[in-house]
């Protein structure tokens, strides 16, 4: 359904899953997955880079389409990449305003306080804001390594004080990706707007985890907060095998499979 309405605290959770393609949207919209998120994570299951940093606008634009056409009936919010909302405000709002041109429901933006204004200003340009705080992996430089972000006090203290500001900015919704469960817990009682848990614990309103680890697509890459309901590496593995193996023994094609 493609209303903001699906962002309302309630005692029903929020289930949310990355797209990023038509394959990906159309599972996930099939299995009855209430929101997706194109997020900028694709240059690393999608391109094996090790970080989001080298994801441009395009890239963002081009997989929103794609996931658009997989999910045509369904509430989509698009990742706002680096580099592409903080040089200037209003190069954030074109940027913001390509995204929902092309698919897009909503833009995420990564950041705490320092990106109130922002909100502002694309609320104003009647574009939907959620917002992410915690682990922001554009802020890897920053942070020096993926880690649990809020288990200092003054660290603590800021989420929470990001979380009420963004909501008095206008955001719809906030990610809350991995920091401690008892911080979340009272970010989550603290604000109108739903949040959402990434390894945050079971306390916010709702939770979302990339397409690619809750179908073990990975034979390596394991966040520890992820969990894979199917292995689907190995099953693609196995099938790919077999293929191989029947085409070098003659037995594909066969008689059926021949046109």
């Amino acid at each position: 359904m493609r209303s903001i309405n699906i962002f309302k605290k309630s005692n029903r959770p929020i289930v949310m899953t990355t797209a990023y393609d038509y394959v990906s949207a159309r599972t996930a919209s099939s299995a009855g997955i209430e929101a997706l998120l194109v997020g900028d994570s694709l240059g690393m299951v999608l391109g094996g880079a090790e970080n989001t940093l080298n994801v441009s606008m395009e890239e963002m634009i081009l997989h929103t389409k794609y996931a658009r056409s997989g999910a045509p009936d369904h509430f989509i919010v698009s990742d706002m990449p680096f580099l592409s909302y903080k040089i200037s405000p209003a190069e954030a709002v074109r940027n913001a305003g390509r995204l929902i041109r092309e698919g897009a429901d909503a833009v995420k933006i990564e950041g705490g306080t320092e990106v109130c204004r922002l909100i502002k200003k694309l609320v104003f340009a009647d574009i939907p804001v959620m917002g992410h705080i915690g682990l922001t992996p554009q802020g890897i430089l920053k942070f020096g390594r993926y880690k649990k972000i809020g288990k200092k006090e003054v660290d603590k203290k800021y989420l929470l004080r990001s979380a009420v500001e963004m909501e008095k900015a206008g955001a719809f919704a906030i990610v809350l990706e991995n920091i401690p469960a008892s911080t979340a817990d009272e970010v989550t009682k603290r604000i109108g707007i739903p949040t959402i848990g990434i390894g945050s614990g079971p306390g916010t309103d709702g939770q979302i985890l990339v397409w690619h680890d809750v179908l073990g697509f990975y034979d390596k890459l394991k966040p520890k907060f992820a969990k894979n309901y199917k292995n689907l590496w190995e099953e693609a593995v196995d099938g790919l095998k077999r293929f191989a193996s029947e085409i070098k023994n003659g037995s594909f094609p066969d008689e059926e499979h021949s046109g």
